[in-house]
């Protein structure tokens, strides 16, 4: 039996692979917050919810459609599928013991454990098809729909009837029937294991064989039968394994009927348990207050996203209480690149869109007002790491290094995600490797989504003024407070740092000439900034260009050859 709620032609398989870069994903996306959200303290759900999620990011538009219309049946009836998950997990729990307590090492132990699991089992499966007799009516979804149809279909009362009538022939009460042949050197082939008649059959042939020796009854010596002594061994060791040759296929097909079972039942409990996990993670958005819908996927090329009121869900979590939500219009957009005032609220923004991002393609609802997006062929991220004093090499080598190996992985349609990348080193040398590497993607068809304070990389972009490029800058009140909008603007050659500067000083300086000396500092402060911007007369090219001739347009060879 096959369960097929979340994909329309497969079950869900718990030992797929994550990509290779699931780890890096979740850490710069603060995905275990989401996990932890979801799950509520089941292991189960925890485990599923994570392989589903990672192993999704490539999912087509129908995949996701065919999700989001059994997910959006869950979200009308809670109780329902609840119930369907705690039935399918207590089965899982009593199939998980009984295999635990099987040692099956003969084929008449193999048989005996296989009859008494599948008669347990079907006991189960007409448990849980009078469960779903009673929800069944509540789901539209054709996924939902479906998987009741082959339920009742595939296992109906005749088919249940005949299985637990089989079983008990099986069961061999008045010995077995069984017939060889002599293969190669005498020794047995071609067991064949009878079916045994019923007891009503068996009381006829009992009868019949009576008259048919009163009536055909002469001399002739009787047929060739032996008996068994009870204490010879060697003869009844003979005849276990005669029995045991007879029934090693019958025995083996049992037990694959009940691992098949049992596959069944661990199949409902996993796919099930991803569903209450966008439940659980319902209820903590909405007890918060926090917004939720569910996103339109686009087909791949469409390039599209749009979005109002989108937040962090994960920051969501963390703080427990409804994060800024923004609004976005990046149709058509294949760079997006985000500057403004430090701690304004761009980071966020950037893993609110690869967290969307991320549930839009596992088939589920994000945290925004509403949101319409195109699938992508998978979501990379390249976020600025701490220092590891335990590296090698330099912080540049290592983020170059990270670069090269999305590089190596990414194909057309993909999502990269860049923060504060290649900060690592001066301004002039990460802009123009910035500037390099953006390039490269983007005529990969790849799209990009970088926040960065490198106002040389802004620059550079926002004076090409191509239509598919969308500047988006973090809101600054004039007082200096953050907003945590992020809206559109050109960059500026600022990130108002002296905010923060004075928000930390100006508390130990209590006269207003105090505070006027500190401004006037971190004004000359920018103005000398932008001053030595100013002096740059000639282009920088750092070394590591010279490695490679630069092409006219930008491309994955010469940056896997070059610059990563």
């Amino acid at each position: 039996m096959k369960v097929r709620l979340l994909s329309p032609d497969r079950d869900f398989d718990p030992q797929t692979e994550p990509p290779w870069h699931a780890e890096i994903l979740s850490k710069d996306l603060a995905l275990p917050v989401l996990f932890e959200a979801m799950a509520q303290g089941d292991a189960c759900i925890a485990e599923v919810v994570r392989k589903v999620l990672l192993t999704s990011l490539a999912n087509d538009e129908a995949t996701i459609a065919y999700r989001q219309q059994i997910l959006h049946d869950c979200l009308l009836h809670p109780q329902a599928v609840r119930e369907l998950y705690e039935f399918a997990g207590a089965a899982v729990a009593q199939a998980k013991k009984q295999y635990l307590n099987t040692i099956a090492r003969y084929p008449v132990w193999i048989l005996s454990q296989s009859i008494r699991h599948l008669t347990e089992f079907l006991a189960m499966i007409r448990d849980l098809k009078q469960l779903t007799v009673r929800h069944e009516s509540l789901f539209a979804a054709p996924g939902s729909r479906a998987f009741f149809t082959r339920l009742h279909g595939e296992v109906g009362d005749d088919y249940l009837m005949t299985v637990s009538d089989h079983l008990q022939r099986l069961s061999f009460q008045r010995g077995m029937l069984m017939s060889a042949s002599l293969g190669r050197g005498n020794k047995g082939a071609n067991y064949l294991l009878h079916r045994p008649p019923l007891p009503e059959e068996q009381s006829r042939l009992a009868r019949l064989g009576t008259w048919l020796l009163s009536l055909f009854w002469s001399k002739k010596p009787p047929p060739h039968s032996f008996s068994v002594h009870p204490r010879d061994e060697g003869g009844i060791r003979v005849l276990s394994s005669l029995r045991d040759q007879g029934l090693m296929r019958t025995a083996a097909a049992l037990a694959q009927s009940s691992d098949n079972i049992r596959s069944f039942f661990t199949n409902l409990r996993n796919e099930l348990a991803f569903y209450v996990g966008c439940l659980n993670l319902r209820q903590r958005l909405v007890d918060m207050g926090s917004p939720i819908c569910m996103p339109v996927p686009e087909p791949l090329a469409a390039r599209r996203f749009t979005c109002r009121g989108l937040y962090d869900v994960c920051l969501s979590l963390q703080i427990g209480r409804p994060a800024v939500g923004n609004d976005v219009q990046a149709d058509g957009d294949n760079l997006v690149l985000i500057t403004g005032a430090n701690q304004g609220g761009k980071s966020t923004m950037l893993r609110s869109i690869g967290v969307a991002q991320c549930l839009l393609q596992s088939g589920m609802f994000v945290g925004a007002e509403t949101m319409r997006a195109s699938v992508c062929a998978g979501v990379y991220t390249h976020f600025k790491r701490e220092e590891d004093t335990r590296l090698k090499s330099g912080k540049l080598d290592e983020e170059l290094g990270r670069m090269s190996r999305i590089v190596d992985h990414i194909v057309p349609h993909a999502l990269v995600l860049m923060n504060e990348s290649f900060a690592a080193t001066n301004e002039r040398e990460g802009a123009e490797i910035g500037r390099q590497i953006i390039s490269a993607l983007i005529d990969n068809r790849v799209r990009v989504i970088c926040v960065t304070h490198m106002y040389e990389l802004a620059r550079h972009f926002f004076a090409d003024r191509q239509p598919a490029f969308l500047f988006l800058r973090a809101a600054r009140e004039e007082s200096g407070e953050r907003s945590f909008k992020v809206l559109p603007g050109e960059p500026l050659p600022t990130s108002f740092g002296g905010d923060l500067y004075r928000a930390l000083f100006d508390d130990s300086r209590e006269t207003p000439a105090g505070r006027q000396g500190i401004d006037l500092m971190v004004e000359q402060m920018i103005e000398l900034t932008d001053a030595n911007r100013r002096q740059e007369s000639k282009p920088f090219r750092p070394a590591w260009r010279e490695k490679y001739t630069e092409p006219k347009k930008s491309s994955f060879t010469s940056l896997t050859q070059g610059a990563l």
